[in-house]
């Protein structure tokens, strides 16, 4: 099996998301497994409806909650940052059958306190020769640039939400 890389998709551009599930894809249509772990978001997307549809693809996601982080009370935080801290080793958990992990939106749950960064760079380090690691998110600490093979930023020049378009099923959701 060859050497598992570390890819970061960061910025503050729309893709980074689509980008890993995109890899993910990829891997899992070569019939290996992939994990994917949804750090703080909610609801459906398409993504996730279609990555539901492969036997070899195990989907975990973050305790649904109604609020952004900024809008959360300290008991609200400290109980989501417990999920979270669960979720991530959950996810690094038994990884030894994986070709790949992905961590969406795990940059965000550092940089809100939801995961500790450090515990995450232990993780990384520790996982399996060949497991790929994929990391995406806005404004990865320093520690995980540190760590990563590939970066790629994806950069907004323009983007419709700027001029009152929320999010569309099927393109941005």
């Amino acid at each position: 099996m060859e050497q598992g890389l570390v890819h970061i998709y960061c910025g503050d551009g729309k893709g980074k998301t689509t980008c890993a599930f995109g890899l993910a894809l990829r891997c899992a249509g070569t019939g290996a497994r992939v994990r994917i772990a949804q750090f703080l978001k909610s609801g459906d997307s398409g993504e996730v409806t279609a990555m539901q549809q492969f036997d070899n693809v195990e989907l975990l996601r973050a305790k649904q909650g109604s609020k952004f982080t900024f809008q959360m009370n300290a008991a609200e935080k400290a109980q989501a940052a417990r999920d979270h801290t669960q979720l991530l080793r959950q996810a690094f958990a038994d990884t030894k059958h994986l070709r790949m992990l992905v961590l969406d939106e795990i940059m965000a749950a550092c940089t809100t306190g939801m995961v500790d960064t450090d515990e995450l760079v232990s993780l990384i380090q520790a996982r399996p020769p060949e497991l790929e690691v994929v990391l995406t998110g806005r404004n990865p600490p320093q520690a995980l640039l540190d760590l990563a093979d590939y970066i790629t930023e994806m950069k907004k020049i323009r983007h419709p939400y700027d001029k009152g378009i929320t999010a569309r099923r099927g393109i941005e959701r």
